[in-house]
């Protein structure tokens, strides 16, 4: 994709006008897929318009320029950085176009970032895959998804961004089933179909929508999802749900585990050596999980219902083994 948009403004740069049937057969896609393409550059800055009728196309305007002289060489790296950014999300394809601008600009192809979207055995990548491509094709897609307390849905959704936020990978759609923006953990993701129906991204109503969900902070929208997959009515659900501090002591062997999971203004570090931890958190089975992953290392100091809840689960566990 990104290869034919940087060679739609080369084309137009050098014929002036061309249609959208002519750069359609060009790039071998469909004319819609053209316009498409024409709509990213405007959103982009790029001041490309169409124009109907005899002598009509798809034309840049004529104070358009693309002359490297006028691109600071700190402004090069940073466009040939963030093009490499690109090819570590899967996209392959625009090596090429990112070797061909490298040579534009007589400089070196900056290799900053690593990112790999598989687990150990591979088995994931295929998903991410499925899931990149159904963002950048607009296609719609299809899955089974499994809530907080294991119940299935079947989804069928729009995505519109691939999110990483605190140790997991989200995919924020529109999602036609509840006909709202929303938030799926990758993870839980099962028997993922890409459509060869596409979407239009912009609606009104969407528009509306995802505005409303962007105010609320992260994990509100996280619960809402959950809550919302129960038949909880969300409104209570976030009244309720609110942000608690809880104080812990871990022992000190478990370091390098406190500095990965806590921010340096939430531990302090006893004479002994040890951690004490002000954290706050909503209180749901994650933060339940995490501090008994703590094991006998981990005791919580307060608040007091929340040690009781620790007690409870610890007792579940015995049980499993008597």
């Amino acid at each position: 994709m990104l290869s034919r948009l940087l060679g739609i403004i080369y084309i137009l740069l050098k014929k002036g006008t061309v249609t959208a049937g002519e750069l359609a057969e060009h790039f071998e896609v469909s004319v819609r897929t053209i316009y498409r393409d024409i709509e990213q550059l405007s959103l982009a800055g790029i001041p490309v318009y169409a124009k109907k009728g005899k002598n009509g196309g798809i034309s840049l305007a004529e104070q358009f320029v693309l002359d490297k002289m006028v691109i600071s060489e700190e402004e090069q790296q940073r466009i040939l950085a963030a093009l490499a950014s690109l090819r570590e999300t899967g996209a392959q394809e625009d090596e090429e176009i990112l070797q061909k601008l490298g040579t534009f600009f007589q400089a070196d192809i900056p290799d900053w970032v690593a990112i790999d979207f598989s687990d150990w055995s591979g088995r994931r990548q295929q998903l991410f895959e499925q899931i990149r491509l159904s963002i950048l094709e607009r296609r719609v897609m299809e899955f089974d998804y499994y809530g907080q307390y294991g119940e299935m849905t079947h989804r069928i959704v729009e995505p519109v961004q691939l999110l990483f936020k605190d140790y997991t990978w989200y995919v924020k759609a529109y999602c036609r089933t509840r006909q709202a923006m929303r938030l799926f953990k990758v993870l839980r993701m099962k028997r993922v179909e890409l459509r060869e129906e596409t979407f239009e991204v912009g609606s009104g109503k969407r528009k509306e929508t995802e505005g409303e969900e962007q105010k609320s902070d992260f994990v509100g929208t996280h619960l809402e999802n959950e809550a919302e997959t129960q038949g909880i009515n969300v409104n209570e659900q976030r009244q309720v749900l609110k942000k608690t501090e809880i104080r812990l002591m871990i022992d000190k062997k478990e370091a390098y585990r406190v500095y990965d999971r806590f921010e340096e203004e939430e531990i302090e570090i006893l004479p002994d050596g040890n951690f004490r931890i002000t954290t706050y958190s909503l209180l749901d089975d994650w933060v339940y999980g995490m501090i008994l992953s703590f094991g006998p290392s981990a005791k919580v100091i307060s608040p007091e219902y929340v040690k009781e809840e620790i007690m409870e689960r610890i007792c579940k566990m015995q049980k499993n083994y008597l």
